[in-house]
């Protein structure tokens, strides 16, 4: 159902679909055990870091392919949209979006390439990479790194849902489990 069939003055519409939020919250969830397990648990570490990958994956095939709001040409800002999305943010008049506004999309980017990173980083520690002119210490440093400066993204990315779910007056995060928003 595409969002001109819905009625106007429809209670909720629909905007995330199941696979979205399924990938949305294991990726969320391997996140979190692969930072908790960082350095003391292998095991669980690596298997969330290649859930990981697996996730970024499928996800790049759904945003090439997949329903209107999750396809990357219908959220990817660009950088004039976003710079003046952000000052209108500033100013306290962003306008509301039913799917991701250009800050949530360009954060999703973000998110995608940091997770890539620490992942590739940590692969090649683990597996090591033929010709790669860095020293195992060094790799090291950089999926640290990379981890770290992912987990600012998360961070930013869960204070910029609460800030959007508290200028528009709607729960963004209901909105991830039940893939519903008010038109």
């Amino acid at each position: 159902m595409s969002t001109l069939d819905i009625p106007h003055n429809a209670a909720a519409i629909p905007v995330w679909d199941r696979l979205i939020r399924a990938l949305h919250w294991t990726l969320a969830g391997a996140f979190l055990i692969s930072w908790l397990t960082a350095e003391e648990i292998m095991l669980p570490h690596m298997a969330a870091g290649f859930t990981i990958l697996a996730i970024i994956a499928i996800r790049a095939f759904w945003g090439l392919t997949g329903p209107a709001h999750a396809r990357f040409a219908g959220f990817v800002p660009s950088p004039g949209t976003l710079f003046a999305y952000l000052g209108d943010l500033l100013r306290g008049r962003a306008a509301r979006y039913v799917g991701h506004n250009p800050a949530g999309g360009a954060m999703i980017v973000a998110l995608l390439v940091g997770l890539l990173f620490t992942t590739a980083s940590g692969v090649a520690l683990k597996f090591g990479v033929p010709g790669l002119p860095l020293t195992h210490h060094q790799v090291e440093e950089l999926h640290e790194a990379a981890a770290t400066g992912t987990l600012i993204l998360v961070c930013l990315h869960v204070t910029g849902v609460l800030l959007s779910s508290l200028l528009h007056r709607e729960n963004l995060v209901r909105s991830m489990v039940t893939g519903l928003k008010r038109p």
